[in-house]
């Protein structure tokens, strides 16, 4: 049994067009959850199950994705940042618009994403 089938799906005309490329299987549909269902039927037609992970790719999801990426940079360089200079955890959060529970596990974590020993 297979965990966590990434596919890329991109949009074709009407359609989306879903690859699980490891797998060499396509699926389509009108919609993402139909793609999906697509997919899980081809990939259970070459024996593997799992739960499939659709990624929409289009350039405007790109841009928006990097800058997601680029914001959670920030943040955790803002959190940091106020973390040295003494400031509360709450005081943080409300400077950052974050929940308490958030900074703190941003804290809670090294520059690889690891937890802090």
């Amino acid at each position: 049994m297979t965990e966590g089938i990434e596919c890329r799906a991109t949009r074709r005309g009407q359609e989306w067009v879903a690859h699980a490329a490891e797998h060499g299987v396509y699926g389509s549909g009108r919609t993402l959850r139909q793609a999906r269902a697509d997919v899980e039927e081809g990939l259970a037609l070459v024996g593997e199950t799992g739960e499939v992970n659709l990624v929409p790719m289009t350039p405007e999801l790109e841009v928006l994705r990097a800058a997601d990426e680029a914001r959670t940079v920030a943040l955790i360089e803002a959190v940091k940042a106020l973390s040295l200079s003494r400031a509360t955890l709450r005081d943080i959060a409300e400077a950052t618009g974050e929940p308490v529970t958030y900074v703190k596990r941003l804290l809670a974590v090294d520059e690889a994403g690891r937890p802090r020993s």
